[in-house]
Formats: structure tokens, sequence, C-alpha cells
């Protein structure tokens, strides 16, 4: 029976934050994956990698409790706080929403219903804004920004959520390489700061070993766990790519 459950439990001398037992996602109670049993330390930096369709984006929705497991159990030490920087967000271009606006909306679970966030709530977007290097232009329509500006502003509404856990599927996705790079730098750099666990959907091999300590690798309906130097050696890239080496 697939359950979410709040328990404490730890890997050697880390905390784990979130623990999968026997897990299967999916939909319509339909499994994409199953048997997924691993843990996610807090405070870790982990990048999620696999194929097209390999399910990454189920999985990840399923943690964020968008999707109801299939089967197995999700236990958390205690409900974190999650930041989530989706993939696409379509914000229709005929409501004249600034970068500000869209960031401000990671203050809503913050307020009470039929209220306006308060100057404290505003003010402290303005300080993600700032950390995200995206002041400069939040006050310009968000529909007209770049691909970068606008992955800027939307972890900046993230970040403001106050998360435990942050949350990025593809965000340099129609990103080009070199706000690619910035964006990954200024991630990895929040989570040394902030120390939040991040999670992060992408494609980009360099970006994770320059960036990630942890990587889950979907890739045939297997889910394979290791440490990022384990996972992209060249041998063992070789064998989960079944390629030959050389």
């Amino acid at each position: 029976m697939a359950a979410v459950t709040n328990r404490r439990h730890k890997t050697g001398m880390s905390e784990s934050l979130i623990t999968l037992d026997r897990l299967a996602v999916g939909y319509d109670g339909r499994a994409v994956l199953s048997g997924i049993s691993l843990s996610i330390t807090r405070g870790s930096f982990t990048a999620i990698l696999g194929a097209n369709g390999s399910g990454k984006s189920t999985l990840l929705k399923t943690l964020l409790g968008l999707l109801p497991p299939v089967a197995g159990s999700i236990h958390f030490v205690s409900a974190p706080v999650f930041g989530y920087v989706p993939q696409t967000t379509e914000l229709d271009p005929l409501y004249p929403l600034t970068g500000f606006d869209v960031a401000l909306m990671g203050t809503f679970n913050h307020v009470m219903p039929m209220q306006f966030p308060s100057r404290t709530e505003k003010d402290f977007v303005r300080e993600c804004l700032r950390a995200t290097a995206a002041d400069g232009f939040a006050q310009q329509k968000f529909s007209r920004l770049s691909g970068g500006q606008k992955q800027r502003v939307l972890i900046a509404r993230a970040l403001a959520t106050r998360p435990d856990v942050l949350v990025l599927d593809e965000p340099t996705a129609g990103v080009d390489a070199v706000a690619s790079h910035n964006l990954l730098e200024f991630i990895s750099q929040i989570h040394a700061e902030r120390k939040l666990t991040v999670l992060l959907v992408t494609h980009d091999l360099p970006l994770v070993r320059k960036h990630a300590q942890q990587v889950i690798w979907l890739h045939q309906g297997q889910v394979l766990q290791g440490t990022a130097a384990e996972l992209l050696s060249p041998a063992h890239l070789a064998e989960i790519l079944e390629m030959e080496v050389g």
C-alpha cells in the first residue's frame, strides 16, 4: 500500500531527510518506475539523470505530493517545505505580470486567504530576487524576459517559499551554455550558503560532475544511486549506457 510518512532515519553520520522504500511511481495506478529504495541526505546536492521518458519528472512530482505513490512509501524526517522550479511555466502574456509578481507567488503559502502579502513578505521577495541576480529586471514583464532571466525569477519564487528542499526540473532547458553555467554556479552557491537540500533533474553531465555530490540515475527501469565520482566515471558510464570503453 502506498504511503507518505514522517520518521527519523540516519545513514552513517548523515541524517536522511527523505527515504524511499520500495516506491513505485506512475499515473492512474500504472507504474513507470517501481522498487525504488534509496535515501536523500539532508543538505546534499543530488542530480537525477536519465533519458527522456525514464520517469525523472514523475519521480519528482511524487516526492512533491503532486502525484500519489502507486506502491511503497516515502518517509520524511519531518514534513519538509519544497521550493519547486518546474520544467516549464506557462503564464498567459495577456496578464501583465512582472518578474516581481511571479516571484511574489512564492509567498502565497504564508499568506492567509483573502489577504495580500505583507510588506515583510515583499521585502523578503526582493531579497530573493537580489540573491538570484534578478532584481535588475524584476519590474519588467515576465513574458518578455529571456530564458535565463525567467529561470532566475522562478528560482527566486522557489526561494520565497523558504524551502528546506529546492527541487529543479531541468532549469537549464532552452537556456544557452553561458546562462546554464551561470545558473548552476548560482544554485551551487546557494546550496552551500543556505545548507539547502537540492534535487536537480538535468541532462548536462559536465555540470553534474562539477556541482553534484550524489547522483540518482534512472536507466531502463533500474534506479542507480551513488556519488557523482562513482556513477560518472568512464567505466561506469560505459556500463550504464551499454557502450564499449575506448
